[in-house]
């Protein structure tokens, strides 16, 4: 594959929707299919994470049909959900495999989940445990990966549980088990992760008792959820917008839980003009229409470990916007992104460093120095989430990164093979993965898995993007335009 970034003639300007955020479209599945009655989503994000979350509800009994960005789900009840054919094929998402295992831990009967290559090997031993407890019985391999053969069990436990890490996947993981167990189930945590969940559930009509606990027999009935557009894709135009000159864009309806706005924080720190317009709630989800412009002068800042759970899909990101401000920006507790789907700090290291730019990488973070960037080779052999940000700096140079098994050079007007001109506007930016709620282990969990930014072949072009945007254009004002629609799903 081959991705070609070329400089751009013009600024980003005008107005988008980024796509629908993917921890809550999980979530937003998974409680619709075991809710009594017929559930509508609007903004579902259309990914292979989601569809695999929604074709293993399916297989449990839940009938799902999407028509004109509408998601209909016709839930089981809770006590409705029947025995699978066959094995529930996870794919990718680890949020949906740790999801689901709490749910079917519960069932009066058995089930199977895979998931591919990559899910496979990542660590399940850590929802196995606490359900264990709750009376679960889980397989897995002697590594403690999936395959998970789960015999079902109604007969649970609720338990108090204080989560050694800082992970919403657990978190869901015991809530959702916990609403079939005998009792209530707590979840504690030292340090707060994502809590869609818990603003989720009373949408469904389950209330949260404090700090966050479930009754064992609570019901689920049919509610309206619209989902936020994601703020891990957004990152993207964030940072681009902030480091083009002359570019100004508004991204509206943009998802600003507390528990995910730490690059809103970093951005600020760093000197950027960003504004938070039109704040109001998707269901109990805070929301709201970023403005971002061009901002000369950012500065390098120090991110501290607290910061990256909320932070941590956006961190790569942050690593590009940083090559453009003065002084050294420092990220630390950072671990977590060397066991993902690949090596993240390693990856954006060496990226940044054919760059040109000057890089210090330790254990839990990398140091970045500001300053100016050239040409360079660029290996993208896997797939990964890092490269779509080394485009992202890359839009704003005289020279073009390629990615590829064999990668080499090219300066502009180089020949690059037999390579379709094929422009991509602003609806692909959901080929950019959004945000996953991971777990912040330090050492041993996974993340969102890669998906490609373009097919092999297709070029990505944000010049094109930046004369869709200016076309998109809806008022005289340099296209902040009206402001999204309000209310509660």
């Amino acid at each position: 594959m081959i991705l070609i970034t070329r400089t751009l003639s013009s600024p980003l300007r005008g107005k988008l929707h980024p796509p629908g955020d993917k921890s809550i479209s999980h979530r937003a599945v998974i409680l619709a299919s075991l809710a009594e009655g017929e559930s509508r989503i609007t903004g579902l994000l259309g990914a292979e994470d989601v569809k695999a979350t929604a074709n293993a509800c399916r297989q449990v009994g839940a009938h799902i049909r999407t028509s004109d960005g509408v998601t209909m789900v016709q839930g089981t009840g809770q006590t409705g959900l029947q025995q699978p054919s066959r094995a529930l094929d996870m794919g990718n998402s680890g949020t949906a495999m740790r999801l689901l295992a709490g749910v079917l831990s519960a069932q009066p009967f058995d089930s199977v989940l895979i998931g591919d290559e990559s899910l496979s090997r990542r660590p399940m031993r850590r929802i196995i445990e606490p359900l264990t407890h709750m009376g679960a019985k889980i397989e897995a391999t002697p590594a403690g990966t999936a395959p998970l053969r789960i015999q079902g069990n109604p007969a649970l436990q609720g338990i108090d549980y204080h989560l050694p890490v800082a992970s919403a996947q657990i978190k869901s993981c015991l809530l959702l088990a916990g609403l079939y167990a005998k009792g209530s189930t707590c979840v504690s945590e030292s340090q707060q992760s994502r809590d869609h969940t818990e603003k989720m559930l009373p949408v469904f009509g389950v209330p949260l008792e404090s700090p966050c606990c479930v009754q064992g027999g609570s019901k689920l009935t049919a509610a309206n959820v619209r989902v936020p557009a994601d703020i891990s894709s957004a990152a993207f135009f964030l940072v681009a917008a902030a480091m083009i000159p002359g570019s100004e864009l508004l991204l509206c309806d943009v998802g600003v839980n507390t528990t995910r706005d730490g690059i809103l924080r970093v951005l600020h720190a760093m000197g950027a003009d960003v504004r938070i317009r039109n704040r109001r709630l998707f269901g109990q989800e805070p929301v709201a229409d970023i403005r971002v412009r061009y901002s000369k002068g950012l500065k390098g800042v120090d991110i501290p470990a607290c910061w990256v759970p909320s932070l941590i899909d956006e961190l790569p990101a942050i690593m590009v916007l940083a090559v453009t401000a003065s002084g050294t920006t420092r990220i630390r507790g950072a671990a977590e992104l060397r066991v993902k789907e690949s090596d993240r700090l390693a990856v954006m290291s060496t990226g940044l460093a054919c760059l040109g730019v000057r890089v210090n990488e330790i254990e839990d973070g990398i140091d970045i120095m500001g300053g100016a960037t050239q040409g360079g080779e660029v290996d993208g052999a896997p797939p990964l989430l890092p490269y779509p940000t080394l485009h992202v700096e890359a839009a704003g140079h005289d020279y073009q990164p390629v990615e590829g098994g064999d990668a080499h050079a090219h300066r502009q007007g180089a020949p690059v093979g037999d390579t379709r001109d094929q422009d991509l506007g602003p609806a692909e930016v959901e080929k950019v993965v959004g945000g996953e709620d991971h777990d912040m282990d330090h050492g041993r969990d996974q993340g969102p898995h890669p998906q490609r930014l373009v097919e092999p072949g297709q070029r990505l072009r944000l010049d094109q993007l930046a004369e869709e945007l200016r076309a998109d254009q809806q008022t005289p004002d340099g296209g902040r335009g009206e402001q999204g629609e309000g209310g509660n799903p």
